[in-house]
């Protein structure tokens, strides 16, 4: 009977216990109204839900009344959150999703651009690559002159970019300008870089379209960012077959500290190795390098550095016509090069950089009797910001001032001396945006304004690059902008009022990067303005240009164990009429076809490294005096087969080995004409050719920390 009353209690109050349930069912997708599937929709504050299907739709039930948010998430973009009513009702949402844009995951531009870094999470070129690349001896020129877009010309050593000289390549250290990167060297010999790839954790090399922040380069801009402070206290020994060096690193909590002494002398090596140079005193140098890194605060770090050196050589150069007579020609180079930036994260969004640089160059050039002495001081000074405006923009602004001064005094040991100078002070602000319309297509718009002493005008430089993502591993990119140069000091001593050479860039890229492996293809025209003419005397901005071209680049570390390699091509289209030129011709630096192939293999049963590099550039313009064509010849072809061999027979011990140009071409890189006419009616010549038909270098290095494992082959 109890049972019986209970029953039809519970049936008749049943319904008052009873909570309504709500059908809450909907869509999710994304900006191009595409399903997007795993989606996890939930009420917030709740255990209620459920997950988009394959065609983005979701429906789940809740007892819950009254508003609610509710919340959609899922990897790739923004939180979606939209209050619903509830009150037993179906409810139906539609869910439009906008991708997140990703730092990690969204488009770069890299259009002309090759990074080297153990950190760039779109790394082409290894900063270990530059130390290990057969025939580049360690010198960071000679290792990026594998790279498309750029060219072999053998008697200077120097980069020479897309139809641009040596001189339209700027190099930058913590974003600070140098001047004068290389190594004072012989006329027609090769000089080296000024600085060591193992000071540096990153490299970024661009052969055009580079950001706005970076003036005062026609062609190229080669930025090197220095290591942070090092964790391990150490000293690095080297015993080479052309000097010596030693290095030591302390460090400590927060910051470290680096010197480096380094002497080189080829003086005993040209003696065992016949040079086609009549060396009187071969090439002797000291320098010295140090570095200093402090953390200062949580995030800001200061950085100093500090490239001091001293070299002398003196050569007899033989007349052309009659080579028994000769001219005693030296030359004493002592340069300075002082850095010091600062870097820190000022709130979540933004961080402030800057820095100041000092160059000094002192130049002694002597000509039997007569002396010439170049002297050359310059300071360079910026701040930087940069942060997020937005979580799609990015904006990176700034301000520098750069000043030089440069003298020339030429006395010859019978007439009057002549001498000129000048004083350019230039004021820039820049500002570039990043704009991310999506992960897959990001627009980045810069302008440069330039304010010179010398000319009292103010430019203005726009720059634009865009980059579309072709799938999950490639990328189109697009890029165009104006440029600028001083000209040469050469010609400002003369006339200080000339205008800046000017360059404009278009350039077509396609980039894929994947499992390891890398293919670039690239195309561009560039047209250049306000080149420097001489006419008649006269020195004037009446020249222009063009150069265009074709470039290839494949990189596979993956297919074969323990092989890494690349093949780079390029071609090239260029013409100029500037200088003394008669007529608009290709000048003298430009090859139209640039080849290399660059192979390293790891054998750990040996203990060994081995790489090899063969490069083919075809033949350069040069003008013969005895043909009616301007700038008609050809030179052969420069072919060049070089090796090396890192052994090591314990961990912290290397024996290195390498040799350029094993198989002894004679590449010949043009020719110099005498300047009168011989008995039989045609100007003498004799060919440029390289000092030495090989370079053979033998260094041993040894390496002393509490970690026997560390060793020097990074920076070989």
């Amino acid at each position: 009977m109890t049972i019986k009353y209970l029953s039809l209690l519970i049936l008749f109050l049943g319904p008052l216990f009873t909570v309504a349930q709500t059908l809450v069912t909907g869509v999710v997708t994304d900006n191009n109204n595409q399903p997007v599937p795993l989606a996890n929709v939930f009420l917030e504050g709740t255990y209620d839900g459920g997950m988009s299907d394959d065609k983005g739709a979701f429906s789940f039930e809740t007892e819950e009344t009254g508003a609610h948010t509710l919340v959609v998430r899922v990897i790739g973009y923004r939180e979606f959150r939209k209050e619903v009513v509830l009150s037993g009702q179906s409810v139906y949402v539609e869910v439009r999703l906008v991708e997140e844009i990703s730092q990690l995951n969204a488009v770069t531009i890299s259009a002309s651009a090759f990074t080297a870094s153990d950190e760039s999470r779109r790394t082409v070129f290894r900063a270990l690559d530059i130390a290990t690349t057969a025939g580049a001896t360690a010198d960071i020129a000679g290792a990026l002159n594998t790279l498309p877009g750029t060219q072999k010309v053998g008697e200077t050593g120097r980069l020479f970019v897309r139809g641009g000289d040596g001189e339209e390549a700027k190099t930058f250290i913590d974003g600070m300008l140098v001047l004068d990167a290389y190594n004072a060297s012989a006329p027609n010999t090769p000089s080296r870089s000024r600085f060591l790839p193992f000071m540096f954790k990153g490299t970024s090399f661009s052969t055009g379209g580079y950001s706005a922040e970076f003036g005062q380069a026609l062609s190229s801009v080669l930025a090197l960012d220095s290591k942070d402070e090092t964790e391990i206290t150490r000293t690095d020994l080297g015993l080479l077959s052309v000097g010596g060096d030693i290095t030591h690193t302390q460090a400590w909590d927060g910051g470290s500290a680096a010197a480096k002494i380094e002497y080189t002398n080829v003086r005993p090596y040209v003696k065992w190795v016949k040079q086609d140079i009549d060396w009187k005193s071969a090439p002797l140098s000291v320098a010295g390098i140090g570095s200093f890194r402090q953390r200062v605060t949580r995030t800001g770090m200061l950085k100093l550095y500090a490239n001091f050196n001293s070299s002398d050589f003196s050569l007899l150069n033989h007349d052309i016509d009659d080579p028994s007579q000769t001219q005693l020609l030296s030359r004493d180079n002592r340069y300075t090069y002082v850095n010091a930036s600062y870097k820190d994260i000022f709130n979540d969004n933004w961080t402030i950089r800057g820095g100041v640089a000092y160059t000094k160059l002192d130049d002694d050039f002597n000509v039997d009797n007569d002396e010439i002495r170049e002297k050359e001081i310059g300071t360079h000074i910026k701040t930087v910001v940069e942060g997020s405006l937005h979580e799609q923009v990015e904006l990176r602004t700034g301000v520098e001032f750069f000043t030089r001064n440069y003298s020339y005094d030429f006395t010859p040991e019978a007439g009057d001396a002549i001498s000129g100078q000048f004083e350019e002070n230039l004021t820039s602000v820049f500002a570039e945006t990043d704009i991310y319309a999506s992960n897959s297509f990001v627009t980045r718009a810069g302008v440069r304004v330039e304010h010179n002493s010398l000319t009292d005008n103010v430019t203005l430089d726009p720059r634009l690059s865009l980059a579309h993502k072709v799938g999950e591993n490639g990328q189109v990119s697009l890029a165009w902008g104006k440029f600028r140069q001083t000209v040469r000091n050469e010609w400002l001593r003369q006339q200080p009022g000339l205008d800046p050479e000017r360059a404009s860039h278009f350039i077509l890229s396609y980039q894929r990067i994947q499992a390891n492996k890398t293919v670039r293809i690239e195309a561009y025209h560039k047209q250049y303005n306000d080149l420097i003419k001489i006419k008649d005397g006269i020195i004037a901005n009446d020249g222009n240009g063009y150069a265009r071209g074709l470039e290839f680049f494949w990189r596979d570390n993956n297919s074969i164990e323990r092989l890494d390699y690349w093949i780079s091509y390029s071609f090239l289209d260029t013409e100029r009429d500037y200088l003394d030129f008669p007529t608009k011709a290709t000048p003298y630096f430009a090859s139209k076809h640039n080849f290399s192939i660059v192979g390293k293999y790891f054998m750990p049963k040996l203990k060994s490294q081995a790489g090899a590099t063969w490069s083919f550039t075809s033949g350069r313009p040069y003008n013969n005096p005895n043909e009616p064509v301007f700038n008609g010849g050809r030179t052969p072809a420069y072919i060049d087969l070089s090796i090396n061999w890192s052994y090591l027979p314990k961990p912290n011990i290397i024996v290195y080995f390498s040799c350029t140009n094993v198989l002894g071409r004679d590449n010949i890189f043009g020719y110099e004409y005498s300047s009168s006419l011989s008995e039989e009616g045609v100007y003498n010549r004799r060919p440029i050719r390289q000092p030495a038909p090989r370079f053979i270098f033998l260094g041993i290095f040894y390496t002393i920390s509490k970690d026997k494992t560390v060793n020097q082959l990074p920076t070989l």
